[in-house]
């Protein structure tokens, strides 16, 4: 997905501002949100798809405050190169426009930490749905990334707990289950997913 489709994802054209960005974002995940659309697959996709889409382009887009920011900071960097007497490169139109872009293991690596953020807001606001949508996005994106893999594993582990102590035992059955077929070596998870199955155990 490169960010002319991001764009296009969001309804928006090229070079939209970040205010417009995320209101365009927060509108279409309310309509495509899995809560809302619970048996619709399609449904389901286009909320992923848009949480790429709106992840990778806040990779990219600085809030308008950020930005300000940092056109001050380059302005007191180019009047410190005059004061130093040292050229300034200034890029022409045409010059630009061969420029390469950003370098995309670089801006992964970006929305996979920025990600990792959310994944931890949604968890401990107990916005279970939301943050495993969030984290099988990712897997599905950095599918070689064990890293990615153990925090999608973990989501789904908190969320059989939760499901334990809310009486949903057969619901969370399956995600203690998704959680160790997720990351099957890591032997801290599986002693805390074992954990819960006897909890499971106990209670049917």
């Amino acid at each position: 997905m490169d960010l002319g489709d991001c764009y296009r994802l969001l309804g928006l054209r090229s070079g939209a501002s970040f205010a417009d960005i995320k209101a365009s974002y927060r509108r279409l995940a309310q309509q495509y949100h899995p809560d809302i659309n619970p048996d619709d697959n399609k449904a389901k996709d286009k909320f992923i798809a848009l949480t790429e889409a709106y992840k990778l382009l806040l990779t990219v887009v600085l809030p308008e405050e950020t930005a300000a920011h940092s056109n001050q900071m380059s302005t007191s960097g180019l009047d410190q190169a005059k004061a130093t007497h040292r050229p300034v490169t200034t890029v022409t139109s045409q010059q630009s426009a061969t420029l390469k872009p950003p370098n995309l293991l670089e801006i992964e690596e970006r929305l996979k930490w920025k990600t990792y953020e959310q994944l931890q807001r949604f968890l401990q606001e107990r916005r279970f749905p939301q943050a495993i949508a969030l984290a099988e996005a990712l897997a599905d994106r950095m599918s070689t990334d064990a890293e990615v893999r153990q925090w999608l594993a973990i989501a789904y582990q908190i969320w059989g707990r939760a499901l334990i102590s809310e009486n949903q035992l057969l619901k969370a059955r399956i995600y203690l289950k998704k959680a160790l077929k997720t990351d099957p070596h890591n032997k801290s998870l599986s002693y805390e997913v074992q954990r819960d199955f006897q909890r499971l155990e106990q209670i049917f």
